[in-house]
């Protein structure tokens, strides 16, 4: 298990995401304050409309805030332009989606070199390092693969290879496992598990409970606010305790 950190990795404090939609105001995030520290591995779940998604945006820096701050790596990102944003994002967060995200005529090896091409650092590097990241997830033999020559479960190891390239601050997968069946669903949280244990620094973001117990902390979302942020432990016995006494009030 990795090495448990105190430094604050990202933090939020009384952040708000407003849409206007006509005359109408929705709060998607209604003042959340939460702090992720390095290491850490954090699922956050919520039903739809819970404000989760645009955590995410947030998050991943593809969304703005309304209000409050945000820190990366102790960065008020807050007003921050779009080419430093987008810097932000291509440095520091390694983006892991369900659909993939891949481009299709590209092999195996160019996708995961992408993001080194808009980088600062190790472009001239791009193939050596990109081959690596590769055989980490157990795609050596892979690399001139195109998309449609490899199976899902490798689709999404190309994307989590392509999200670590450029050594993170963290990995953000939004329903990683959401187009994969269950037995491949479940080598790639295993991966996710490894990647954890080496010291990445993970938030999931799920709807399926199975997956979520794969973190270590479960932070779940209600109409723009965090409902409750406990350990992966605590959380699952408190939901056991409330199962037992619906079971009791139905009988």
């Amino acid at each position: 298990m990795p090495t448990k950190s105190d430094k604050i990795v990202i933090r939020l404090a009384g952040v708000k995401r407003i849409y206007k939609v006509g005359v109408e105001s929705i709060h998607a995030l209604d003042g959340v304050d939460l702090e992720l520290r390095e290491n850490e591995y954090v699922a956050i779940m919520g039903p739809s409309g819970s404000g989760k998604s645009t955590l995410m945006n947030v998050l991943g820096c593809l969304d703005r805030v309304s209000g409050g701050r945000y820190e990366l790596d102790g960065q008020n990102t807050t007003g921050m332009g779009d080419a430093a944003l987008a810097r932000v994002r291509n440095e520091r967060i390694g983006f892991v989606f369900q659909s993939f995200e891949l481009l299709s005529r590209s092999s195996a090896l160019k996708n995961v070199e992408m993001p080194l091409i808009y980088s600062r650092d190790g472009w001239w590097s791009r193939r050596r390092r990109a081959t690596q990241m590769l055989q980490r997830v157990g795609l050596g033999d892979r690399i001139r693969h195109r998309p449609n020559q490899l199976s899902g479960g490798e689709k999404q190891r190309v994307a989590i290879a392509r999200a670590l390239i450029c050594h993170p601050s963290i990995l953000l997968a939004d329903e990683p496992t959401g187009n994969l069946d269950s037995k491949t669903s479940e080598d790639i949280l295993t991966l996710f598990d490894q990647l954890h244990a080496e010291g990445q620094t993970i938030i999931l973001v799920t709807h399926e409970e199975s997956v979520a117990c794969h973190a270590k902390r479960i932070i779940r979302m209600k109409d723009g606010r965090i409902n409750s942020d406990l350990s992966t432990e605590t959380d699952q016995a408190r939901r056991g305790d409330l199962v037992a006494e619906l079971g009791k009030v139905t009988k």
